[in-house]
Protein backbone atom coordinates (compact mmCIF):
# COMPACT_ATOMS: atom_id res chain seq x y z
CA UNK A 1 0.00 0.00 0.00
CA UNK A 2 1.30 3.44 -0.93
CA UNK A 3 1.94 5.79 1.97
CA UNK A 4 0.65 9.23 0.99
CA UNK A 5 0.34 10.85 4.42
CA UNK A 6 3.89 12.17 4.57
CA UNK A 7 5.47 15.21 6.22
CA UNK A 8 4.60 18.59 4.63
CA UNK A 9 1.30 17.22 3.24
CA UNK A 10 -1.62 19.59 3.82
CA UNK A 11 -4.65 17.93 5.45
CA UNK A 12 -8.06 18.96 6.71
CA UNK A 13 -9.07 17.85 10.20
CA UNK A 14 -12.45 16.14 10.36
CA UNK A 15 -13.06 15.62 14.08
CA UNK A 16 -12.52 17.46 17.34
CA UNK A 17 -12.04 21.05 18.35
CA UNK A 18 -10.26 21.99 15.12
CA UNK A 19 -12.62 20.20 12.72
CA UNK A 20 -12.64 21.95 9.35
CA UNK A 21 -9.24 23.54 9.92
CA UNK A 22 -6.27 23.08 7.65
CA UNK A 23 -3.07 21.59 9.01
CA UNK A 24 0.25 20.27 7.78
CA UNK A 25 1.76 16.94 8.82
CA UNK A 26 5.01 17.43 10.73
CA UNK A 27 5.73 13.78 11.59
CA UNK A 28 3.79 10.62 10.86
CA UNK A 29 3.61 7.40 12.88
CA UNK A 30 2.33 4.76 10.42
CA UNK A 31 2.73 1.84 12.82
CA UNK A 32 1.64 3.69 15.94
CA UNK A 33 3.52 3.98 19.23
CA UNK A 34 3.31 2.21 22.56
CA UNK A 35 0.77 4.62 24.04
CA UNK A 36 -1.14 5.14 20.76
CA UNK A 37 -1.18 1.75 18.96
CA UNK A 38 -2.88 3.13 15.84
CA UNK A 39 -1.59 5.11 12.86
CA UNK A 40 -1.47 8.81 13.71
CA UNK A 41 0.34 12.01 12.83
CA UNK A 42 1.67 15.10 14.57
CA UNK A 43 0.13 18.08 12.81
CA UNK A 44 0.58 21.84 13.04
CA UNK A 45 -2.45 23.78 11.86
CA UNK A 46 -4.12 27.14 11.71
CA UNK A 47 -6.54 27.88 14.55
CA UNK A 48 -7.27 31.42 13.34
CA UNK A 49 -6.89 32.35 9.69
CA UNK A 50 -5.57 35.71 8.50
CA UNK A 51 -8.18 38.28 7.45
CA UNK A 52 -8.54 39.70 3.95
CA UNK A 53 -6.02 42.45 3.24
CA UNK A 54 -6.99 45.26 0.87
CA UNK A 55 -4.84 47.86 -0.85
CA UNK A 56 -6.08 50.92 1.09
CA UNK A 57 -5.23 49.41 4.51
CA UNK A 58 -2.37 51.05 6.37
CA UNK A 59 0.79 49.09 7.12
CA UNK A 60 -0.26 48.72 10.75
CA UNK A 61 -3.70 47.38 9.79
CA UNK A 62 -2.19 45.04 7.18
CA UNK A 63 0.18 43.62 9.81
CA UNK A 64 -2.74 43.05 12.19
CA UNK A 65 -4.87 41.37 9.53
CA UNK A 66 -1.97 39.09 8.54
CA UNK A 67 -1.76 37.46 11.96
CA UNK A 68 -2.14 33.70 12.26
CA UNK A 69 -2.85 31.55 15.31
CA UNK A 70 -1.57 27.99 15.21
CA UNK A 71 -2.03 24.70 17.09
CA UNK A 72 -0.31 21.31 17.41
CA UNK A 73 -2.05 18.01 17.79
CA UNK A 74 -1.59 14.25 17.53
CA UNK A 75 -4.38 13.09 15.22
CA UNK A 76 -5.59 9.64 14.19
CA UNK A 77 -5.33 9.03 10.42
CA UNK A 78 -9.09 8.32 10.46
CA UNK A 79 -9.73 11.95 11.41
CA UNK A 80 -7.77 13.69 8.66
CA UNK A 81 -8.58 14.20 5.00
CA UNK A 82 -5.50 14.49 2.80
CA UNK A 83 -5.40 17.16 0.10
CA UNK A 84 -3.36 17.45 -3.07
CA UNK A 85 -1.35 20.32 -1.61
CA UNK A 86 2.01 20.33 0.14
CA UNK A 87 3.39 23.11 2.31
CA UNK A 88 7.14 23.49 2.15
CA UNK A 89 7.58 25.03 5.59
CA UNK A 90 10.15 23.15 7.65
CA UNK A 91 8.74 22.63 11.14
CA UNK A 92 10.63 19.45 12.13
CA UNK A 93 13.19 21.34 14.20
CA UNK A 94 10.48 23.33 16.03
CA UNK A 95 7.60 20.90 16.60
CA UNK A 96 8.00 17.40 18.04
CA UNK A 97 6.17 15.11 20.45
CA UNK A 98 8.14 16.39 23.47
CA UNK A 99 6.79 19.90 22.82
CA UNK A 100 3.28 18.72 23.72
CA UNK A 101 4.41 17.60 27.20
CA UNK A 102 5.31 20.91 28.84
CA UNK A 103 3.58 24.27 28.69
CA UNK A 104 6.64 26.51 28.23
CA UNK A 105 8.03 24.39 25.37
CA UNK A 106 4.63 24.47 23.67
CA UNK A 107 4.40 28.26 23.94
CA UNK A 108 7.89 28.70 22.49
CA UNK A 109 7.15 26.29 19.63
CA UNK A 110 3.83 28.04 18.94
CA UNK A 111 5.58 31.42 18.62
CA UNK A 112 8.15 30.03 16.19
CA UNK A 113 5.50 28.20 14.14
CA UNK A 114 3.35 31.34 14.06
CA UNK A 115 6.31 33.34 12.76
CA UNK A 116 7.02 30.79 10.02
CA UNK A 117 3.37 30.59 8.96
CA UNK A 118 3.08 34.41 8.83
CA UNK A 119 6.29 34.69 6.82
CA UNK A 120 4.92 32.10 4.37
CA UNK A 121 1.59 33.96 4.15
CA UNK A 122 3.28 37.31 3.46
CA UNK A 123 5.41 35.77 0.69
CA UNK A 124 2.16 35.03 -1.18
CA UNK A 125 2.85 31.32 -1.64
CA UNK A 126 0.43 28.54 -0.62
CA UNK A 127 -2.57 30.87 -0.76
CA UNK A 128 -5.03 27.98 -0.51
CA UNK A 129 -3.62 26.89 2.85
CA UNK A 130 -4.19 30.31 4.42
CA UNK A 131 -7.81 30.73 3.30
CA UNK A 132 -10.81 29.50 5.24
CA UNK A 133 -12.43 26.30 4.09
CA UNK A 134 -15.89 27.27 2.91
CA UNK A 135 -18.60 25.03 1.52
CA UNK A 136 -19.78 26.29 -1.82
CA UNK A 137 -23.49 25.89 -2.47
CA UNK A 138 -24.44 24.55 -5.85
CA UNK A 139 -27.41 26.26 -7.54
CA UNK A 140 -30.57 24.82 -6.03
Amino acid sequence: MVRFLKPNKAVILLQGRFAGRKAVIVKNFDDGTRDKPYAHALVAGIAKYPSKVIKKDSAKKTAKKSRVKCFFKLVNYQHVMPTRYTLDVDLKDVVNVEVLQSRDKKVAAAKETKARFEERFKSGKNRWFFSKLRSETIGV
